[in-house]
């Protein structure tokens, strides 16, 4: 009985659907007239979602086991291992800067407005140096394995990125002096969209959500993100509002008669779980073991993936150069 406890806990927890299961068995359902009780009804959409994109695949014969298998495999792998650290995260830097906040806020729209804003900038630095930082594009190239787009790879994270994002977010929000309902609040916001632009073309084939993409990130601009071709390598690293990434010029609109191929630069293995989990760790220490002095070892821990001591680099920013140059005297 435990084991089947366990799975139904797991398969409600997945689903969202613990609360409202609690409220039909009790019969009361006044906590729907909560702000907490509103949240906790909507928490089902992106897993449903889910299931009706898989349906979709199924019923147009265009499902693929190996599009989901990695993704589900990653996400039984983290709730043994990362259930509630990057939930400490949150409260620890929030227990120790929230006395150095340059000021307060209070939970009102104009407030909101300010609290996005510095969350998206938040979220840009974590995300920016997740694609610039080697060591930290360890623990985030797990999301951007996957060679196909979908819901499920949403879930696809290494074990430590979301305490690490989480650390990022939280400091700059609460230095700046997002209080913590209010950082709730949109990280909630934030977390269901950041999950709804990962929908893949069998639920929704165009992702430019027309006059939308003109101001918010759509799923077209975050396929975009996930892409591995040269023009669209580290871009539109934003979640929800583009207004980063068009003040530092890393904003790219999906271009019709470019193909998306998603995945990552390297040759890996993208149906093995050990290589999507722990391949980037694995050749960052095989660099580091070949670089001479302890100089070289620690730039490849800081400097952006494809760096090279030899000199050699193949970074994104040059692979780009290269594309560009090359496509200019075509």
């Amino acid at each position: 009985m435990t084991i089947f406890h366990t799975l139904y806990d797991e398969l409600t927890g997945f689903l969202g659907i613990g609360p409202l299961l609690e409220m039909y068995k009790s019969g009361n359902y006044s906590a729907l007239f909560t702000f907490n009780g509103i949240l906790q009804a909507i928490s089902p959409v992106i897993p449903l979602l889910l299931l009706i994109e898989i349906i979709r695949a199924v019923i147009y014969k265009r499902f693929k086991i190996e599009d989901y298998k990695i993704p589900f495999l990653v996400y039984v792998l983290n709730r043994f291992i990362s259930r509630f650290v990057s939930i400490a995260a949150v409260l620890f830097c929030i227990g120790i800067l929230e006395k150095f906040a340059v000021f307060k806020t209070t939970f009102t729209w104009y407030w909101f407005i300010y609290g996005y804003v510095i969350w998206e900038f938040a979220h840009f630095v974590y995300h920016y140096l997740g694609h610039k930082v080697r060591l930290f594009w360890c623990l985030h190239s797990t999301h951007h394995a996957p060679t196909a787009m979908n819901l499920s790879v949403t879930y696809t994270h290494f074990f430590l990125e979301a305490p690490y994002a989480d650390v990022i977010r939280t400091s700059i929000c609460i230095l700046a002096g997002v209080n913590p309902p209010l950082l709730f609040f949109i990280m909630f916001i934030d977390g269901t969209w950041g999950a709804f632009i990962h929908v893949g073309e069998n639920i929704m084939k165009d992702g430019r959500m027309g006059f939308l993409g003109k101001i918010i990130l759509t799923p077209s601009f975050h396929r975009v993100h996930h892409a591995k071709n040269p023009l669209y390598m580290d871009t539109n690293f934003c979640n929800l509002l583009n207004i980063w990434d068009k003040v530092f010029r890393t904003y790219q609109p999906e271009q019709k008669e470019l193909q998306i191929e998603y995945g990552i630069s390297r040759e890996m293995n993208p149906g093995n779980i050990w290589d999507v989990y722990f391949g980037e760790l694995y050749c960052l220490w095989k660099d580091m073991m070949a670089a001479p002095g302890i100089r070289n070892k620690l730039l490849y821990i800081v400097m952006p993936p494809g760096w090279s001591h030899t000199g050699d680099h193949k970074t994104a920013k040059i692979v780009k150069q290269h594309y560009l140059s090359g496509k200019a005297s075509a």
